[in-house]
């Protein structure tokens, strides 16, 4: 695998990390719905990372969803619960950012941060498997 493919896979697992960080703060300041759109960031990034060090990749949102359940759900080699939780987090993100309206309570969002973090980790084992070896 080349280099700049392996540096680009951790810098989207940093990019992760930081959007994980970034909820916490939101969450502090009561900003709901732009925490869900970090939350969803957050895995979107880390899906991203270990897709892309998998040889896979795509242009949109969908196709990075799609690709994340084809190779790493359905192989079992991350947990359906997770792949789960993307999907929970990708159709609250759409209503976050785009529809009128629409209110999430802090708790529930609370409680998706430490899934968002356990499927984080979840990936960040993978990425570090695939970058050392």
């Amino acid at each position: 695998m080349k280099e700049e493919i392996k540096q680009l896979g951790i810098y989207r697992l940093s990019r992760a990390k930081e959007s994980l960080s970034e909820t916490e703060l939101l969450l502090a300041e009561g900003h709901v719905l732009t925490a869900v759109n970090r939350l969803y960031y957050a895995c979107f990034y880390a899906a991203s990372a270990i897709l892309l060090l998998k040889g896979y990749s795509s242009p949109k949102h969908t196709g990075v969803r799609s690709l994340f359940h084809q190779k790493l759900v359905k192989p079992g080699l991350i947990s359906l619960s997770a792949g789960k939780l993307y999907n929970r987090l990708f159709d609250a993100r759409q209503k976050a950012d785009y529809a009128d309206l629409v209110k999430f309570e802090a708790e529930d969002v609370a409680v998706w941060l430490q899934e968002a973090r356990s499927l984080v980790q979840e990936i960040e084992v993978l990425v570090n498997r695939e970058v050392n070896s």
